[in-house]
C-alpha cells in the first residue's frame, strides 16, 4: 500500500511542476498542428506517421466530456500523462530494487530529465507515448521480478496500443519478441499475448487499407523524406550524430548518468535474459534516433531515456553505493543545474550568437531550459508577420489556418497572439 501513496504522491508533486511550467502561449514546432486538429474537433480516421491517431483522438475526446478548447484539452492530457509516467518509472524501480530511496530517486531524476520534461510542457505526442511505453516496460518487469505471468498478455497489449500514439515503437518489436521466447514455456500467456499485439498491429494497415491508403501508410508520411535523409549523411555528420547522442544522454542524466551505466552492468552479471531484452530496445532506438535526419531528434530518444532512468535506479541500489542514501536529494537540484548552464552558455560569444539566431522562438531559453513559462508564440509570430533565419513555413501554415479558424469563433487578432 505504500508504495501506492508514494507513486501518488509523486503523480501531484509532478502534476504541479508540469502545470505551472506549462507552455503561456503555443510554442514553435508541431505544436499548433496538433492544436489545430484538437480544435476542428474532426475525430481522426487513419493512422499514418504523422497523425497519431490515439493520441490527437484522445485530446479531441477529453475536449468534448470537459468542453475545454484545444489547447487546454491538449494541455490536460500531456500534463496528466507525464505525471503519470513518472510514477510509473518509480512503481517499475519498486519493484525491482525493493528500495524506496532508490525508487524516488530514479523518478524525480526522469521527472527532471530535460527531454522528458520540456515535452511534459508542450503540445506534444511525446508525453503520452512515454505513458504507454512505461506501462509496456513496467509489465515485462513485473513478470521477470515477481513471475506474475498474466503481465506477460498486458505488455502485448501495452505495445500495441503504443503504436496507435506513436510508430516509432515498432523499434520495440525485437525487445518484446525476445521478451516472448524467454517466456515461450507459458504457452497460455505467450500466444495471447503475441495475438493481441499482432491484431492490435495489423488493425493499424486494415485501418487504412480499408480508406484507400497504402500498405505502408502506418509507417510513412508524404510530409517529408526523413528516413531516406538519414542514409544520405557525411561521414563527419555520423560522427557528430554520435557524439551530440551522448551530449543528450549527459545533460538529461547529468551526474546520475554514472549510475544508469553501472546499472546496465550489473543487471548484465545479476539476470542476463532481462539485460538482453532491454538491450535490444536500447540499441534498436537509441540508433534510430541519433542518425534519424530531423531538427529536433533528441524526443526520439525518450523510450531509450526511460529504459535508461530504470537503469539508474538498479545501479543506485547496489549494496556498494548504500551510502549514497543520505545524499540522494541531490536529484532536487537538477533544475539549479538547468539555470546554471543557461547562465554560463550566455557569457559565451557562440552562445550569444546561438541565442540571436533562434530568437525568434525563445533563443536559449528554448533549447536549454525545460519549463516553459512566458515563451515565444507561433501564433503571435505568424499575425505579427516575422521572419525567421531558417524555413519554418511547415508551422506557419498551419498557424495561419488556425488563426483563421479562431477567428471564425469570434476572436480577435489581440486575443488570439495571447494563445
Amino acid at each position: 500500500m505504500r508504495k501506492y501513496l508514494s507513486a501518488l504522491f509523486l503523480f501531484f508533486i509532478f502534476l504541479v511542476i508540469y502545470y505551472s511550467g506549462s507552455f503561456t502561449k503555443i510554442p514553435f514546432a508541431d505544436c499548433v498542428g496538433f492544436v489545430l486538429d484538437a480544435e476542428k474537433g474532426k475525430f481522426m480516421t487513419t493512422a499514418t506517421a504523422t497523425t497519431h491517431f490515439l493520441y490527437i483522438n484522445t485530446v479531441i475526446l477529453i475536449k468534448n466530456i470537459t468542453g475545454l478548447n484545444g489547447i487546454e484539452a491538449s494541455r490536460l492530457l500531456v500534463v496528466f500523462s507525464g505525471a503519470a509516467t513518472v510514477s510509473v518509472i518509480y512503481l517499475t524501480v519498486k519493484s525491482i530494487t525493493k528500495t524506496e530511496w532508490v525508487s524516488l530517486t530514479a523518478a524525480f531524476v526522469f521527472g527532471f530529465s530535460f527531454s522528458f520534461w520540456r515535452n511534459a510542457e508542450i503540445v506534444e505526442v511525446y508525453t503520452y507515448n512515454t505513458l504507454w511505453i512505461s506501462l509496456f516496460f513496467f509489465s515485462m518487469i513485473k513478470t521477470f521480478i515477481e513471475n506474475k505471468k498474466q503481465y506477460i498478455v498486458w505488455a502485448g497489449i501495452f505495445l500495441g496500443i503504443s503504436l496507435w500514439v506513436h510508430i516509432q515503437n515498432i523499434l520495440l518489436i525485437p525487445a518484446f519478441l525476445l521478451f516472448l521466447l524467454y517466456f515461450k514455456a507459458e504457452k497460455k500467456y505467450f500466444y495471447s499475448s503475441l495475438l493481441v499485439f499482432v491484431l492490435l498491429f495489423a488493425s493499424l494497415f486494415i485501418l487504412n487499407m480499408s480508406q484507400g491508403l497504402s500498405f505502408k501508410s502506418p509507417y510513412s508520411s508524404d510530409q517529408g523524406n526523413w528516413v531516406e535523409e538519414s542514409f544520405s549523411k557525411t561521414s563527419l555528420q555520423y560522427v557528430k550524430d554520435f557524439f551530440q547522442s551522448f551530449a543528450y544522454l549527459i545533460y538529461n542524466f547529468n551526474l546520475f548518468t554514472f549510475f544508469g551505466v553501472m546499472g546496465a552492468v550489473f543487471l548484465y552479471k545479476s539476470n542476463r535474459k532481462m539485460f538482453f531484452v532491454f538491450f535490444a530496445g536500447s540499441v534498436c532506438v537509441y540508433g534510430f534516433s541519433t542518425f534519424y535526419a530531423v531538427s529536433d531528434n533528441y524526443v526520439f530518444f525518450l523510450p531509450f531515456n526511460i529504459i535508461f532512468a530504470l537503469s539508474v535506479g538498479y545501479g543506485l541500489s547496489h549494496p556498494k553505493y548504500a551510502a549514497l542514501k543520505k545524499v540522494s536529494w541531490v536529484c532536487l537540484l537538477i533544475p539549479i543545474g538547468y539555470l546554471l548552464t543557461y547562465k554560463a552558455v550566455f557569457q559565451t560569444e557562440k552562445g550569444k550568437a546561438f541565442h540571436s539566431f533562434k530568437k525568434y522562438k525563445g533563443g536559449l531559453d528554448y533549447y536549454i531550459l525545460p519549463w516553459m513559462n512566458d515563451n515565444a508564440g507561433i501564433l503571435e509570430f505568424t499575425i505579427d508577420k516575422k521572419t525567421a533565419p531558417e524555413p519554418i513555413n511547415w508551422m506557419t501554415l498551419s498557424a495561419m489556418e488556425y488563426i483563421e479558424l479562431l477567428k471564425s469563433k469570434g476572436y480577435t487578432e489581440e486575443e488570439i497572439k495571447k494563445l
